[in-house]
């Protein structure tokens, strides 16, 4: 027969498939909608079934069961000590209830009482009718959020609209500031940001006087750092610096943080420049303002609205190009620190996930350690007791008198004989091989090792990426085979191919290797069930101008399409019960990320994978001076 665990809870599948897998062939799912599926596909004889999980509770779970195998009996198992909770069960479908934690002494009997046949009756209909409204009300619920979406994605289309007709309305006016921006957007360096900016102002928008000022550290003076056809708007006697003050144009529009035109200047602060127009838009960076763009046109005209818009756009747009040109040098400088200090940012994000992780991980470890002392118990009382049947000359060797001394010691520490040996008084020889065997105690052993070996592994896939690195010019051959050397894996499983023109790669020794050791292993790990393991390790230049790529290509069992992604989260594992921090690949594509490489992985269930390792060619050292 067949049994359907679904539980989030990894604990409580593996204990209900430690006592029922001698049995039954024991299922599992970890959410509702999981379970129903597997429910599907499987057809199980019996479903056990956690009430409280998120997203599709187990009530609704139990629900939708008993309307797609009606004749299946459906059983609660939950941690719910809440009044009439069993009633509530048995109202959503259940035919039967069973609390946790689980009693292992009577749980296979349970299971097979209800695999028998044996149901239980709601007797007061009142639960059902409020199940049926809880089921409804949540449905509601759900129906009020689509709508409450559907009119929030309305009134963003209204909006949009908006906006578009508002863009059309000056799409020409925004022409001309589109290729000044597009000319200026791309040059880092100051001074030719700045030149090529007055020639594309004067150029696009026909001003024959264009001027860029930039005020100094004091914040009292702005200099004419560009210019075209003279300074442009001075607002005074056209020296290259003027003072930030109500006297000029250029002055006022850096307070004022808005563009100044000769209708917002008094008549005799003006310049004489005979039959032209002048105006100065301030430039303006996040809360600073950082100088201003002069220009000046021939003729009367006045500027408009639009033509202010459109030169503010520019303006704006420059003094972001301004602010990046002169932060560049310092991001330069600055970069490694950063990733650094991003490195050890990401590690103290990490640290309550990993907290959270390692307690889970730690959590079989009490349950295993009470039973290997109680398993001990048992065998050395159970000596005890031959050591008192057999001669007294037998019982004075060595060995009879070591047990004798463990069993007197166990009395010490609370393990009392009686207690001990009345659990297992009147039990069958069978029934006593279930509750305790050599194979049970080594079980227990096994969990506790890989839960504390999960534990050591994470300290070195959380620090390695943040250990300082030593970047140098390396021999990706060289490495590789040192990497498969240190593993000891068989000649005839792995397989090596460089390129005869394989340059060296920019990297740290260490890390690298610690990215190809990690790869490797998890190949092999993939290729556990395989008789026939292949392995391939596929050195050469990349497309891509300026990078080498390193294939790892096995033929294990492939990682299903819907995990590709998930696979560079922390703490996220394919691997299951067989161990894995969850931490080794985030780490990977951290260390190739910090040298201007990347990861990418290909991989298809039941043929194989592929990481593909890009990084960066080392520079070519300048030859000697003679």
């Amino acid at each position: 027969p067949k049994v359907l665990c679904i539980d989030d809870t990894p604990e409580v599948c593996l204990l209900v498939r430690r006592l029922l897998s001698g049995h039954f062939q024991v299922l599992e799912a970890h959410d509702g909608l999981e379970g129903i599926e597997v429910a599907q596909e499987a057809r199980p004889d019996l479903v056990l079934v956690d009430l409280h999980m998120p997203h599709l509770t187990g009530y609704e779970v139990a629900t939708r069961l008993k309307s797609l195998m009606p004749h299946v009996p459906i059983v609660a198992l939950t941690a719910d000590t809440t009044p009439h909770v069993r009633e509530r069960a048995l109202a959503s479908g259940c035919d039967g209830y069973l609390a946790k934690p689980i009693d292992p002494d009577r749980f296979l009997d349970q299971v097979r009482t209800y695999l028998a046949g044996e149901r239980e009756e709601l007797e007061d209909e009142s639960y059902r009718q409020a199940y049926l409204e809880t089921l409804v009300a949540r449905l509601e619920e759900k129906v009020r959020e689509l709508t409450q979406t559907l009119e929030q994605n309305a009134e963003l289309n209204e909006q949009n609209l908006r906006l578009l007709k508002q863009t059309r309305r000056y799409a020409r006016l925004l022409e001309a500031g589109t290729r000044v921006s597009r000319t200026i957007t791309a040059i880092l360096d100051l001074e030719a940001l700045l030149q090529a900016t007055v020639e594309a102002v004067s150029r696009e928008f026909g001003f024959p006087r264009v001027g860029i000022f930039l005020l100094e550290e004091t914040g009292e003076w702005a200099v004419l750092r560009a210019g075209r056809g003279g300074s442009g708007v001075l607002g005074g006697d056209g020296e290259e610096r003027v003072r930030v003050d109500g006297t000029t144009m250029v002055g006022m529009a850096i307070l004022q943080r808005r563009p100044i035109t000769p209708a917002d200047v008094e008549g005799d602060l003006l310049p004489s420049r005979g039959p032209s127009v002048g105006m100065a838009l301030p430039l303006v960076m996040g809360d600073d303002v950082i100088g201003a763009l002069t220009v000046q046109r021939m003729g009367p005209a006045a500027f408009g609205n639009e033509d202010m818009a459109a030169l503010q756009i520019v303006a704006d747009q420059l003094a972001v190009a301004i602010g990046n040109a002169r932060l560049l040098k310092d991001l330069e400088r600055a970069h490694q620190e950063l990733m650094q200090a991003r490195t050890y940012e990401a590690i103290a994000m990490a640290t309550g996930e990993a907290i959270h992780w390692v307690g889970n991980k730690a959590a079989p470890i009490p349950g295993s350690v009470s039973r290997i002392g109680e398993d001990l118990a048992r065998y050395l009382h159970l000596a005890g007791v031959l050591l008192e049947a057999i001669p007294p000359a037998l019982r004075e060797q060595p060995p009879a008198q070591l047990l004798a001394e463990a069993v007197e010691e166990l009395e010490a520490l609370g393990f009392r004989r009686e207690a001990v040996l009345g659990k297992l008084e009147g039990r069958s020889l069978a029934r006593l091989r279930r509750m305790l065997s050599v194979a049970s105690i080594f079980e227990d052993l096994e969990i506790i090792e890989k839960s504390a070996q999960a534990i050591l592994n994470i300290k070195e896939d959380l620090i390695g990426p943040a250990r300082r690195r030593q970047v140098e010019p390396l021999s990706l051959p060289d490495l590789l085979l040192e990497t498969v050397a240190s593993m000891g894996i068989p000649d005839e499983v792995v397989q090596t191919r460089f390129a005869d023109d394989l340059p060296p790669v920019q990297g740290d020794r260490v890390q690298l290797s610690r990215v190809f050791l990690n790869l490797i292993k998890n190949a092999m790990e993939a290729m556990e069930e395989r008789e026939e393991k292949r392995l391939l390790l596929w050195a050469r230049p990349a497309e891509e101008p300026g990078f080498v790529v390193v294939d790892v290509t096995d033929n294990g069992v492939g990682i299903p399409a819907e995990q590709l992604d998930k696979i560079w989260m922390a703490f996220y594992t394919t691997k299951g019960d067989r161990g894995g921090t969850g931490l080794g690949l985030p780490a990977c594509a951290q260390i190739v990320g910090q040298l201007g490489g990347r990861i990418t992985v290909q991989s298809e269930v039941g043929v194989g994978t592929t990481f593909s390792v890009f990084l960066p060619i080392a520079e070519a050292e300048p030859p000697d001076r003679p």
